[in-house]
């Protein structure tokens, strides 16, 4: 007789109840340029609307160096200067073509400047990542996340609450139950978080690619990040590509 094939110890298996739980977020609401749109701003612009998907990003207090913030605000406000902006929040009067060069050109260096591991990287300990993955599951409409050494990606679709509410309950919780464990105070989370509104199927797919990837790409050691899909958490980051196709 022929062995029988024996599964991969790296994969998770995912059943059917994930599977469908893929193909209803795909179908799930991105930006509506002609409804109710609110926007407000801190160093980043924020825009909110309901019943969208959001892709974020939040880091650490000590993950992006002052010298690193000054330098994207700089470059950031002198791009939006050469095309008479005054302040983010008037991208959207911009050209399709140029706010994606916008969220192309800054978007990606801050992110690549976040992978670069500044600060403790005090998610890299399974005991602290730990308190925040039982924060984020608790949001049933959680779709795929990454908890990176000094940083957290997630796509999330709030529909009972705010986008800040979620938040609030990661961040705010979080940090309370994090800083009792190691027997610290001040603050964890940097205040302000970068969010997204996904803008169509074909995004929402990169952002899920680009969270998937994003160990593997800053080459990290599997006990060092977290990579899940709502309130299944994967091994490795490979585990969840493979069960998003990619």
């Amino acid at each position: 007789m022929c062995p029988q094939p024996q599964p991969d110890p790296e994969l998770v298996i995912v059943n059917k109840e994930l599977s469908a739980k893929a193909e209803t977020t795909l179908n799930a609401n991105f930006f509506r340029p002609h409804d109710e749109l609110h926007i407000h701003r801190g160093n980043l612009p924020h825009w909110r609307q309901a019943r969208v998907t959001y892709f974020i990003t939040t880091r650490l207090a000590d993950a992006m160096p002052q010298k690193k913030l000054r330098e994207w605000k700089t470059k950031g406000d002198a791009w939006l200067a050469a095309h008479a902006l005054q302040k983010p929040s008037e991208i959207h009067t911009l050209s399709d073509d140029k706010q994606h060069e916008f969220y192309a050109t800054f978007t990606k260096t801050w992110h690549q400047w976040l992978d670069a591991g500044c600060g403790e990287c005090l998610l890299s300990r399974s005991d602290v990542r730990d308190i925040l993955i039982d924060r984020l599951c608790a949001e049933p409409s959680l779709d795929v996340w990454v908890i990176m050494p000094n940083h957290l990606h997630a796509l999330v679709a709030p529909k009972d609450r705010t986008l800040g509410e979620v938040l609030q309950n990661w961040k705010g919780g979080s940090a309370f139950d994090i800083n009792r464990l190691l027997g610290r105070g001040g603050p964890f989370w940097q205040k302000e978080t970068y969010d997204h509104i996904v803008r169509s199927e074909t995004q929402f797919r990169h952002y899920r690619r680009y969270i998937a990837e994003n160990p593997v790409k800053a080459r990290l050691e599997p006990h060092s990040y977290s990579v899940g899909f709502g309130q299944q958490q994967f091994k490795v980051a490979s585990a969840l590509a493979k069960a998003l196709n990619y």
